[in-house]
């Protein structure tokens, strides 16, 4: 009879503010509060120290880190790589499928 542990990932998607320091990118990750009085929804930001192997992001990308274990004092996550994960800012990126000749 073989056991299975129930592993829980934590998994994040944020912006890069910063990635001026070698192999390390700050991200900053927003999400949604409201207010238990008033009902109104308001964000709140907190940046992460996340590791970048092969410093292959730039400031503005969409990048998806999970935790691992610690590298430095601050860096408890590190970057999730993938194709689907863009190098360029998202600006920049140009959807074909709208474009008119």
């Amino acid at each position: 009879m073989s056991e299975t542990k129930n592993i829980i990932i934590r998994r994040m998607t944020g912006v890069v503010v910063s990635n001026k320091a070698d192999k390390t990118l700050k991200v900053r990750v927003d999400r949604l509060k409201m207010h238990p009085k008033y009902k109104k929804r308001y964000t709140v930001s907190k940046s992460y120290a996340v590791h970048d192997e092969r410093n292959q992001f730039q400031e503005g990308d969409v990048v998806e880190f999970v935790a691992s274990r610690p590298y430095s004092k601050t860096k408890r996550w590190r970057v999730v790589y993938g194709e689907g994960m863009p190098s360029q800012p998202l600006d920049s990126v140009v959807d074909t499928d709208t474009q008119t000749v």
